[in-house]
């Protein structure tokens, strides 16, 4: 890795856009997955689960504390563990990430591309297998 793509952070190689359209393409699969949309409180009206997870993302990467300022820390395991989560539900989420990523990753200039891919699909898969509660 160059020291540039050290130095940058997410949201400064992608922008906020690319966290826009990922969290999109994520939600766009988790609609029509009858493992988790039972899990979602406001079943396939995902508006608000997209904008918050939106803005952690962009938070998470560098961007903007917008999600801190509206919500708080963002607790994730605690905000996660009224829900049963195991490893039917983690591999689902994980499927539709992948998908998202590979839907998206074109918009980052293809010299980043490798980077984010790996940075992002690390950072999924760790966070999914820390949500799992049973």
């Amino acid at each position: 890795m160059s020291e540039t793509m050290d130095s940058k952070s997410l949201y400064e190689i992608a922008g906020p856009d690319f966290f826009i359209h990922l969290v999109d393409a994520f939600y766009d699969g988790i609609e029509t997955d009858q493992v988790l949309l039972p899990l979602y409180p406001e079943g396939s009206d995902t508006k608000g689960a997209r904008e918050r997870l939106a803005l952690f993302l962009i938070q998470y990467w560098g961007g903007p504390d917008t999600y801190m300022q509206e919500r708080g820390h963002p607790r994730l395991r605690m905000r996660h563990n009224p829900f049963v989560i195991g490893a039917l539900e983690r591999d689902h989420w994980l499927m539709h990430m992948a998908s998202a990523i590979e839907q998206t990753i074109p918009e980052v200039a293809e010299a980043y591309r490798e980077h984010v891919t790996t940075e992002l699909a690390n950072y999924m898969v760790n966070a999914a297998e820390a949500m799992r509660n049973v």
